[in-house]
């Protein structure tokens, strides 16, 4: 059998190479020649001449289920609905996250469906181990491969097709055409898009855990990204017993979902009320301590962000955030020394979102300035009060989408009182018997929410 022939591109110029250089000689770039086939012209011929035919949109046939429920509830509500039979997902996460864990609970999960598990990092016997400490190492219904070769693989899943595949990780796999080694920009494409056409042309769900890098990003070529129908991404720091999955990229659903778990000695078990477990430790009349409340996809939080404003020591004052943009909370800091007349120039600003939780939606912003303002004070913020508003530069609290979903939460958890933007008390139906105080600006809204 004739060896396959690669080249190697950069993919800056373009430009051509027999072997892999460092720099390219044609536009100077470093470390951006990546390993190709070399299509023959015959074989593509061979492909103009089948009998493939386009079908027309009316006439693809939906009347089957596809979708199969993994009861897992809060995996199913971040995939929109469950498992889509011959999707691609890639779950991406920090070393030690759950990633692993979360995907061995799965397969046990799916009594129903034969599972492949295919493992590049651990032997039968390793993943065996691990499913004894999680408590279903009877499972019949998962089959154990520890392989690497992508020639292997294609094989046995020819052989005897499974209903899911699992892979941990995709880093690991190797296709024998490239003389690359594993986790090389070659092999990682290469052994995404066999994965990739054999879960189009079987229907069978396939599940690839991803590294990530230093920098948070899941590692390999971003093609492999593109190429795939669902990114996850499992997220949790490692002091805290909580883990957000959250859905970067979904072809099937919604992409602001968000699934909350909480880790165990017997693995991951789901947090049905996150809400309620967030705000569990919450101390009562301490001052730099707020409740917002976010919305994640369908689903609305509450959360308690918290501010701590000290002298600084320093020439330059220090601002650190955990769980909140950095960036945000400079504009939020200008906005009160501009508007408000709350100088922070000789203070240190810390602020935490509790929980472990990382909140990107403008609607916090009003929680965390009242926390600031709250702290540098050291007066307490209104215990009842559950704050809602976006900040603007001028001072103004902006409108924020589903607010009605906010209030329900807040006074599903007791709250009697919710601060929220003047424009957004007419889109309000129901209250619940809660207190709604509609505010313009960001001082009205900091006088409502301070104790008197």
């Amino acid at each position: 059998m004739a060896k396959i022939q690669s080249k190697y591109v950069c993919q800056s110029c373009g430009y051509e190479s027999p072997r892999w250089v460092g720099k390219c000689p044609n536009c100077n770039s470093w470390n951006t020649f990546v390993e190709e086939l070399t299509q023959k012209l015959t074989a593509r011929k061979k492909v103009t001449k089948s009998n493939i035919k386009a079908t027309p949109l009316n006439e693809v046939d939906l009347t089957t289920d596809q979708r199969i429920p993994s009861t897992i509830t809060e995996f199913d509500r971040v995939l929109g609905g469950g498992i889509v039979l011959g999707s691609v997902v890639l779950l991406g996460g920090d070393p030690g996250v759950g990633k692993s864990t979360l995907m061995m609970q799965l397969a046990a999960q799916l009594k129903n469906q034969i599972v492949l598990y295919i493992s590049g990092e651990e032997s039968a016997k390793q993943i065996k181990l691990r499913a004894e400490r999680l408590a279903f190492d009877s499972a019949e219904n998962i089959l154990l491969l520890s392989e690497t070769n992508m020639d292997v693989i294609a094989e046995v899943i020819d052989r005897s097709p499974p209903d899911i595949i699992i892979v941990d990780s995709i880093q690991t796999m190797f296709h024998p055409a490239f003389e690359s080694s594993q986790g090389s920009v070659a092999q990682v494409r290469e052994s995404t898009a066999l994965f990739t056409r054999i879960a189009k042309e079987k229907s069978i769900p396939i599940f690839l855990i991803g590294h990530v890098t230093k920098e948070g990003i899941i590692a390999g070529p971003k093609v492999i990204e593109h190429m795939v129908d669902t990114v996850l991404q499992f997220e949790g720091e490692r002091h805290y017993a909580y883990r957000i999955l959250r859905s970067i990229k979904n072809r099937f659903g919604s992409t602001n979902e968000i699934g909350v778990f909480e880790m165990r000695d017997t693995g991951l078990k789901e947090v049905r009320n996150p809400s309620e477990v967030f705000l569990s430790e919450r101390s009562a009349g301490t001052s730099g301590s707020a409740v917002v409340a976010s919305v994640e996809g369908t689903r609305p939080i509450l959360i308690e962000v918290q501010a701590l404003i000290t002298p600084t020591n320093y020439g330059v004052p220090q601002r650190n955030t955990t769980g909140f943009d950095y960036r945000r909370l400079g504009l939020l800091i200008a906005v009160l020394e501009k508007r408000v007349g709350v100088m922070l120039g000789q203070y240190d600003v810390f602020v935490n979102i509790a929980g472990g939780v990382r909140v990107d939606e403008p609607a916090v912003d009003l929680g965390i300035a009242a926390s600031i303002i709250s702290s540098m004070r050291d007066v307490p913020l209104d215990w009842q009060t559950v704050a809602v508003g976006e900040i603007g530069l001028s001072g103004e609290v902006r409108t924020v989408s589903q607010i009605e979903k906010r209030v329900q939460e807040a006074a599903k958890l007791g709250f009697r009182r919710v601060v929220l933007p003047k424009n957004n008390l007419k889109g309000i139906v129901r209250t619940n018997g809660i207190e709604l105080v509609g505010v313009e600006r960001v001082e009205d809204a900091i006088e409502a929410l301070l104790q008197s």
